[in-house]
């Protein structure tokens, strides 16, 4: 029988956190948390990160280990996740896998591509270039020097059209030329369990935890990391739209909503990436009995 990986995804505000907790219970076994802000230091609040005494009831990996200035990434992920999981399928048969971002869950159940790692003056020089001249420049220049992926590269993302420029630099081949996206064999079996809910319902629950985070002290937290805004870490919903209150572009009101508003489109991506898998079993969250018994059919087949 082979070992089993047992993926819990979602989108944004749905309720993974306390489920997977009780999932890790049951199955005895800690989680290995696909979360791409969560893995950094110092902002589990604007991250939603499961909490000190959540961590003490399960052992969680890859919660609050880098510092906002460390590069990561998903690539780097996989490998350290599936060398996790290889060494903990010695012991258990069964792990826990949980999270929203969908580049992480796809580096493990899929994998990534073998591209070059970027060295460290080359992305010092882009990121002195994005600074300087401007996202939509650099976008003109992925569109002469890789048009494939410049058609289907979100253009807002400044993380991918550079990491895509990083590439093109140091090889001199288009970055989409290393992209086979063909998925790797794993040495277990990969079984998703999708949350979701009613669109209004999900909402509701974004929009109350939006205000939790700013009653828990999102607004200092950002505050004390505001120094390292230009990282990568904090290039997300919550601590972009407090810098700009912050800066006094906004009211505090205005930042709020729009956290809010932002939080609800991702969590429309999330879905529309999910969607496109038709290998995940969804579930209402209420219905942890209904998800321990399919559980236990798949650990029985």
């Amino acid at each position: 029988m082979k070992n089993k990986l047992f993926v819990l995804i979602g989108p944004t505000g749905v309720g993974k956190t306390e489920l997977s907790l009780s999932l890790a219970e049951f199955l005895h076994t800690p989680i290995l948390n696909a979360d791409s802000r969560q893995i950094y230091k110092n902002i589990p609040v604007g991250t939603a990160a499961p909490t000190h005494e959540q961590q003490k009831r399960v052992k969680h990996y890859f919660v609050g280990t880098l510092n906002l200035t460390d590069y990561y990434s998903a690539a780097q992920y996989e490998t350290e996740a599936v060398s996790l999981l290889n060494e903990r399928f010695k012991q258990h048969p069964y792990a826990l896998m949980s999270g929203g971002s969908m580049m992480y869950i796809d580096a493990v159940c899929k994998g990534i591509d073998d591209i070059p790692t970027v060295d460290n003056e080359t992305r010092q020089l882009m990121l002195e270039r994005y600074e300087h001249e401007g996202l939509d420049n650099l976008c003109s220049e992925l569109r002469l020097l890789d048009p494939e992926y410049y058609k289907k590269v979100d253009l807002r993302n400044p993380k991918r059209v550079i990491h895509a420029l990083e590439i093109c630099y140091m090889t001199g081949k288009p970055y989409s030329s290393f992209l086979t996206c063909q998925p790797k064999q794993r040495p277990f079996d990969i079984i998703k369990i999708g949350l979701r809910r009613e669109r209004v319902e999900l909402y509701e629950r974004i929009n109350k935890r939006v205000d939790d985070m700013i009653a828990n002290g999102l607004i200092e937290e950002a505050l004390r990391v505001k120094q390292y805004r230009h990282t990568n870490a904090l290039n997300t919903v919550g601590y972009k739209e407090v810098f700009q209150y912050l800066d006094g572009e906004w009211t505090l009101e205005t930042a709020i909503e729009k956290i809010k508003q932002n939080s609800r489109i991702y969590s429309r991506k999330q879905m529309t990436w999910y969607k496109k898998d038709d290998s995940v079993n969804w579930f209402h969250p209420d219905e942890e009995a209904r998800i321990k018994k399919f559980i236990e059919l798949e650990i029985n087949k």
